[in-house]
């Protein structure tokens, strides 16, 4: 598949203080690139630097095999946290004003902005001006704005903010689409339920130093707890768990279900398998609930972030 973008060794600093201490990591084509950390991480400085807002003191960033130059930005698109469209300009004046400051021409721009107008259903905001759009609406338009000229790159800052759910599921749909039609992606947020939904890739920076990094499968398979929680009904339960304690460390659990039975915590140890841990159980009653607590990237982050600080 082959990268899209790597950034290589980069240092930047201000003044005494350093935001980004020799960060690499190298970003797939067609990927959902999640960019995590807690604030003041660094995040910001690394989306500044491949927008080229600023440049680092040291290192490289290669876009798609070339190092970057100022003429790679009609390549990328950028929709900031903090969002920048003019108030004071009506909705359909200033789309068509930033496609084409991204190369796009006048006409173009029109064609591509009708499309996207008619998907959103918004084709009668055109000649509102900003200032009277809901934060949500102007959201709206900022996206569109930022994926018009169909990008290589997308760098979305917390694209969701602003939305009701209904809209950042529409957002999120639309995110993916992209994806799947060979944009690649740079996805930055705090909220981890949709790095769960979005992402392919992460990485984490934390107190300027890249921690973590892979494929989101790979890194949970790397902090499986080998702990299942199980739901069982049968007539001994006080026997089975004993059974159970001799081949597995087990604890009380507690989760919602339709039936009242024997609900546990069962960790596997190295001498068996889930495998073994369900025949077990199917052989001494009915289970009903039978699932393993993968980690989430909610879990991940609080767990690495507190261990590196």
């Amino acid at each position: 598949m082959g990268n899209l973008l790597e950034i290589n060794n980069v240092i930047k600093r201000y003044g005494d203080y350093t935001a980004l201490n020799d960060v690499s990591m190298h970003i797939p084509k067609g990927s959902v690139f999640g960019l995590l950390g807690p604030n003041g991480a660094g995040k910001t400085s690394l989306i500044r630097i491949i927008n080229q807002i600023t440049m680092p003191d040291s290192g490289e960033v290669i876009l798609d095999g070339e190092k970057l130059a100022p003429n790679h930005i009609e390549q990328i698109g950028y929709l900031p946290e903090e969002r920048g469209l003019y108030k004071s300009m009506k909705v359909g004046e200033q789309a068509l004003y930033l496609a084409q400051l991204k190369g796009m021409s006048k006409s173009e721009a029109r064609k591509k902005l009708k499309y996207w107008f008619e998907k959103f259903e918004i084709g009668d905001w055109w000649n509102k001006k900003i200032e009277e759009l809901s934060k949500g609406m102007a959201q709206k338009v900022q996206f569109i704005v930022t994926v018009l000229h169909q990008p290589k790159l997308l760098i979305f800052d917390e694209p969701f903010s602003g939305f009701d759910p209904i809209n950042a599921q529409l957002i999120a749909k639309e995110i993916l689409q992209l994806r799947d039609e060979g944009a690649t992606i740079i996805f930055s947020t705090h909220r981890m339920e949709s790095v769960e939904e979005m992402c392919d890739y992460i990485a984490l920076i934390n107190k300027s130093n890249k921690i973590l990094d892979g494929k989101l499968e790979d890194i949970k398979r790397q902090y499986r707890t080998n702990v299942f929680e199980i739901g069982l009904e049968t007539n001994n339960p006080k026997e089975i768990k004993e059974r159970l304690s001799q081949n597995f460390e087990v604890s009380p659990a507690n989760f919602r279900s339709l039936n009242d039975g024997l609900k546990l915590n069962v960790k596997l140890t190295n001498n068996n398998s889930a495998n073994d841990l369900l025949s077990f159980l199917t052989s001494n009653g009915n289970v009903n609930h039978f699932v393993e607590l993968v980690p989430s990237a909610n879990d991940i982050f609080i767990q690495t972030v507190n261990k590196t600080n």
